[in-house]
């Protein structure tokens, strides 16, 4: 995969993330933050083929 994909992907979600933060919904927005982390930063290396 493209690390700029993901990268977006990884936004999208973390937008969704605080926007449930904000509506009341704490543990989903914090579950939606975590998981944008680990596609933003380890998402290239952890999807990328090692060779």
């Amino acid at each position: 995969m493209n690390a700029t994909v993901l990268w977006i992907i990884a936004v999208i979600v973390a937008i969704v993330g605080v926007v449930q933060i904000i509506q009341g919904q704490i543990l989903f927005g914090i579950i939606l933050c975590v998981v944008a982390a680990l596609i933003g930063p380890g998402g290239y290396s952890v999807f990328r083929r090692r060779r």
